[in-house]
């Protein structure tokens, strides 16, 4: 049988301000939405745009960290693994969410004064405040010369 493997990669706004709570064990559990925009050219050649909503959970230092620094309407690239919750609310409906479980995060667009970079995971983060956000319309359609490149 074939392993499983969930990884999930978002660039994205806040749609509200993070919510940091506390489990009952103790551990530290920050919720909050991203908004993803997507534009297209629809089949008459006119512009669209769609917007994705999902639902984040940072656990542990990350989601202190994003509860601290982060607010509605911030800039965030999120990296984590797919995770499926089920429950039964109140009235004994069965009810089910998807959401991305943090394991790596950069906070992007500025607004921070550190400069937002921060990973999750064991591995360390760089920090490095030296590169500038790059948009996709910024990217041109020109071939890239090989020999431009340096290693």
């Amino acid at each position: 049988m074939a392993r499983g493997f969930s990884k999930a990669i978002i660039v994205g706004n806040m749609t509200r301000d993070p919510e940091l709570r506390t489990t009952p064990s103790g551990t530290q559990v920050c919720g909050f939405t991203v908004a993803v925009n997507r534009n297209y050219k629809d089949g008459s050649g006119g512009n669209k745009e769609q917007v994705s909503f999902i639902d984040c959970s940072a656990w542990g230092r990350s989601g202190e960290i994003i509860a601290q620094y982060a607010k509605k309407g911030s800039g965030i690239l999120v990296s984590g693994r797919i995770e499926q919750r089920s429950w039964e609310d109140k009235e004994g409906q069965k009810r089910s969410r998807v959401e991305i479980v943090v394991e790596d995060f950069n906070f992007i667009g500025g607004g921070n004064s550190d400069g937002g970079n921060y990973s999750g995971s064991s591995k360390s983060s760089t920090g490095s405040n030296e590169a500038q956000d790059v948009a996709p319309d910024d990217i041109s359609d020109e071939p890239i010369d090989l020999s431009e490149i340096p290693f």
